[in-house]
């Protein structure tokens, strides 16, 4: 990838290593949660995209049911699809070039000069973080089976930590402050009386609060 620089590749490294290190929590906290380690790596495989693996996994450990937790990851990959227009020339009709869409690889597309920094710049970041996750989720999941109780290493947190990660940026715009925040005190009192999975379903109604100005 001739046209990637040595600040780009250093950028790129540094997002894998933070994505390991996430994707080793999300091996260990499904197979310690009582899923065969199985699960988490071919889930990673095929989904590829954090936030929907950990809130589907969440929404099933805490006794959700399998449509809840597909139609939570289908929403929270919803955002995906703009994403997909932004990177069409570099992607073009290659399926695998789809798989690899996420925030990080359009970031750093969006990052090119030209044409041909942009597909250099999208496809060398998505192969390298598709590699670190699965990897690192294959690592977690050993050591979950061996660790037993991650509650002992706190990594029980890692769930609500990363989700408030993914949305943490967000919240400086009050047009998705305010929805966001409307939406989980429903989902929160929701909660209290539904099954797990449904309160996280109820609370796409905080979009019907979104200002009218944002």
């Amino acid at each position: 990838m001739r046209s990637i620089s040595r600040t780009a590749l250093r950028d790129i490294a540094l997002v894998c290593v933070a994505d390991a290190i996430v994707g080793a929590s999300f091996g260990a906290i499904a197979v310690s949660g009582g899923f065969d380690p199985w699960v988490p790596v071919v889930m990673s495989l095929i989904v590829f995209a954090g936030g929907a693996q950990f809130a589907a996994i969440g929404i099933l450990m805490g006794g959700g049911g399998a449509v809840a937790a597909v139609a939570t990851g289908l929403i929270l990959n919803a955002r995906l699809l703009p994403f997909g227009f932004a990177v069409a020339d570099v992607v073009g009709n290659r399926l695998p070039g789809v798989h690899l869409i996420t925030d990080e690889t359009v970031a750093f597309a969006l990052k090119g000069a030209g044409p041909r920094e942009r597909h250099d710049y999208f496809w060398t970041s998505g192969l390298a973080l598709f590699a670190a996750w699965n990897a690192s989720v294959v690592a977690g999941a050993l050591a979950g089976a061996a660790i037993g109780d991650v509650g002992a290493l706190g990594l029980d947190a890692a769930f609500p930590a990363v989700l408030v990660a993914l949305i943490m940026p967000a919240l400086a715009d009050r047009g998705v402050r305010v929805p966001v925040l409307t939406g989980g005190v429903i989902a929160l009192a929701a909660s209290t009386v539904l099954p797990a999975g449904l309160p996280v379903l109820l609370s796409l109604l905080g979009l019907l609060a979104r200002p009218k100005e944002a």
